[in-house]
């Protein structure tokens, strides 16, 4: 299907579903985004299901103790996230972005169905007071690390090639799509904490893994059904190999003088930052469309480097903060009971409200009151959730010294009491995730839409990562300096969360300084 194209394929970059060459404007459209919305609830919806409750499957099912039941979750999440970098390569490189959000879909099923598998036969399950065996774990692993490739992938590809069906020029209508995609996000993630998460904790976890199963292949069906609805992306060649042979000759060309400042005729911005690049042109095998490309990439980087440490309190609500919620008073209505996991559907009902007063309300208002087009540019709203993230620590923080005095009091508190650092970290999450997905898709180059896009999610993937080390970190020093580990054992009551909490937002807010000099920079 591939032809013979330039680095800038113009107006005959999309194919139909056939791999005809079609005109921009035809295909896609609303239609194909929305589409696209709708296949991500259902995905979203399988995939928070586990990430919100799997530490409970891991310490009460697999036996695993709680603070190894937290790292794997974490890991989990974080290489789900780490492989989006794959995804968005394989889809800028080898295959259009539709082909690679079915064939990553796919092995996510094929994960899902060994984890349905193990969890519905008790001989791949360890017996009472045992951990795993060998095979067991490997079972378990095979089924969580498959999972984790397919969400890589998906998430990487599908929200490119929903962008990919509006106008590139048109930023109202591509802003406004990653916020419906997001609200697309928080829906799942609602259907996700509630639905799901009462069936793992009361039917059990065979059920829960079926029903996911067969969620995600409902999505696939109407995602391939909706072919032809859509528009195909050419894949553009390796940008990684591109950006290495820049560096290349930039490197051996060290000594040769650049071009001056305006060598493009523009005298655009992008010519300002690292103007050394622009060395590697003296070669005849580089051209200006790839410094370009190169120093596109580059200024995104610190970008993406300062949304790492909000992430990283984000990996908190699917750990720590469900074993909070576990310890507290979850009665509703004097006879229900509600999960702990299921707390996070607070602030995802308060976004399924915000998102589309924001996008058709607020906008539209600002819009005209300030008579001008970009009223809350991306780079801005990500700084609102980074500080956001701050307080919501800290706020977790007081929550939790409120707790443990309730618990040496012999009393309970409410579970509700989480809401708090839940709403926070919701919004923050819907600005930054949001503004992220937006910024790094219109700022990417033509060619390299996916990979960039992609860092959003590996902002989370290194998050979660960071929260892995921060707690192995943070029970090292205070079990040096202190009587015992912060969060070590299976008793809370015996940790001091509340000072782990306080940590993260010290961190968190002096992130969002550094991120505020990153941002006046780009």
């Amino acid at each position: 299907m591939k032809e013979d194209m330039s680095l800038d394929l113009e107006a005959n970059e999309y194919v139909d579903w056939k791999g005809r060459r079609m005109n921009q404007a035809k295909g896609g459209g609303r239609m194909g985004a929305a589409l696209v919305c709708v296949v991500e609830v259902l995905e979203n919806m399988v995939f928070i299901s586990n990430a919100s409750n799997l530490v409970t499957y891991f310490h009460s099912s697999m036996h695993y103790s709680l603070g190894r039941s937290a790292n794997m979750l974490t890991n989990f999440m974080a290489t789900s996230f780490l492989l989006t970098l794959l995804g968005g390569f394989i889809s800028d490189t080898f295959l259009t972005k539709f082909s690679t959000t079915t064939l990553f879909g796919v092995i996510e099923l094929i994960g899902l169905v060994i984890l349905t598998i193990q969890a519905h036969y008790e001989s791949f399950q360890p017996g009472p007071g045992k951990g795993p065996s060998p095979s067991q774990a490997a079972m378990l692993y095979a089924g969580l690390y498959a999972m984790a490739i397919g969400v890589g992938g998906v998430k990487a590809s599908l929200p490119t090639h929903g962008a990919d069906q509006l106008d590139r020029s048109n930023k109202r209508a591509i802003s406004s799509f990653f916020n419906w995609y997001f609200f697309a996000l928080c829906t799942g993630g609602l259907f996700a904490v509630t639905l799901l998460v009462w069936v793992q904790e009361n039917k059990g976890w065979q059920w829960a893994f079926a029903i996911s199963a067969v969620t995600l292949f409902l999505a696939l069906c109407i995602f391939a059904g909706g072919s032809p609805f859509h528009r195909h992306k050419f894949p553009n060649g390796s940008p990684f190999i591109r950006i290495f042979k820049v560096f290349v000759f930039t490197i051996r060309n060290w000594n040769a003088s650049p071009p001056a400042p305006n060598w493009d005729g523009t005298g655009g911005r992008s010519t300002i930052k690292f103007r050394f690049l622009d060395k590697a042109m003296a070669n005849d095998g580089i051209g200006k469309a790839q410094v370009e490309e190169t120093r596109a990439f580059l200024r995104l980087l610190p970008i993406f480097a300062g949304t790492i440490m909000m992430n990283c309190c984000l990996a908190q609500l699917q750990t720590f903060s469900v074993h909070q919620g576990m310890t507290m008073d979850r009665t509703l209505f004097r006879s229900f009971h509600i999960s702990s996991a299921s707390l996070s559907a607070i602030p995802l009902i308060i976004m399924l409200v915000l998102v589309p007063l924001y996008d058709r309300l607020i906008v539209s208002l600002l819009r005209k009151l300030l008579q001008k087009d970009d009223v809350f540019p991306p780079l801005q709203r990500i700084g609102l959730g980074l500080l956001l993230a701050s307080l919501s620590m800290l706020v977790a923080a007081t929550v939790e010294v409120k707790r443990r005095c309730a618990a040496e009091e012999h009393t309970r508190i409410s579970v509700f009491w989480l809401g708090w650092q839940y709403l926070l970290l919701g919004i923050s999450d819907m600005f930054t995730l949001a503004g992220m997905l937006e910024f790094f898709y219109s700022e990417a180059p033509n060619t390299m839409r996916s990979v960039c896009t992609a860092l959003s999610w590996c902002s989370t993937a290194m998050g979660y990562f960071l929260s892995s080390l921060l707690v192995s970190l943070a029970n090292s020093v205070s079990r040096r300096f202190h009587s015992g580990e912060w969060l070590g054992g299976n008793d809370l009551n015996e940790s001091r969360l509340d000072l782990f909490y306080v940590t993260l937002s010290v961190l968190n807010f002096l992130n969002f300084i550094n991120y505020l000099f990153w941002a006046r920079w780009y």
